[in-house]
């Protein structure tokens, strides 16, 4: 579960535009705003290090201090990352209560693929849904939701519905309507079997085809 132990310390800015971010990131610095609750929108530059353990638990609350001011809890609510390398280039973060639920995206991981029966016969596991939609409270949000596929069969189907929902937590996603892995024969053996039922209805077209011509004939032949 997230708890409120991380620290993060960053300084206020003004907002100077594209050119005073990327200096600020060649500095090791990275822009940010936090808004919500009672406050203002206010921007922000912390350090890169820091922010990156800081947000190294997906979902956890932190105490951002400002300037050095009292330390307010915040939830990441979006961060956008350099497309080629990876990094950290602008984050949003979001003012909480840790009274009030909030919505959040956590991660969803599935464990035990690898033991899966269907798996060791070749199947394919395929994990349909990566991302749930919770809500709870800010100190409630785990950093991941797990699942065990350790006993899934070749054609069956994990359903939302069948994953454990952790204490102070609710599903925004529909149990019944959400999909969260398949695992489906080989492609070899799929493929296979499409080429046959594609055989098969070949052949079956051409007997009906000669039946229809035998029968063409017969009635031409009748005097």
């Amino acid at each position: 579960m997230a708890d409120t132990t991380t620290k993060l310390n960053v300084n206020s800015r003004s907002a100077g535009g594209s050119r005073e971010a990327r200096r600020l990131r060649r500095t090791g610095r990275v822009p940010g705003v936090v808004y919500g609750g009672a406050g203002d929108s206010v921007g922000f530059d912390a350090d890169a290090r820091e922010l990156r353990h800081a947000l190294a638990g997906s979902g956890a609350v932190l105490d951002l201090s400002i300037d050095g001011a009292k330390p307010t809890p915040v939830v990441l609510k979006e961060a956008q990352r350099h497309p080629l390398h990876g990094e950290t280039t602008h984050v949003d973060l979001l003012r909480v209560r840790l009274d009030q639920e909030i919505s959040a995206t956590v991660p969803l991981e599935l464990l035990g693929a690898d033991d899966a029966p269907g798996v060791k016969e070749g199947g394919v596991l395929e994990q349909i849904t990566r991302e749930l939609n919770v809500q709870a409270l800010p100190t409630a949000i785990p950093e991941s939701i797990t699942h065990e596929v350790g006993e899934l069969q070749i054609g069956e189907t994990i359903l939302l519905s069948a994953v454990a929902v952790p204490e102070g937590v609710t599903f925004l996603d529909d149990p019944e309507e959400t999909t969260v892995a398949t695992l489906s024969p080989p492609r070899l053996q799929t493929q296979a079997a499409e080429e046959i039922e594609a055989e098969t209805e070949l052949v079956g077209e051409a007997a009906a085809q000669e039946e229809a011509a035998g029968g063409s004939e017969d009635s031409s032949g009748e005097e």
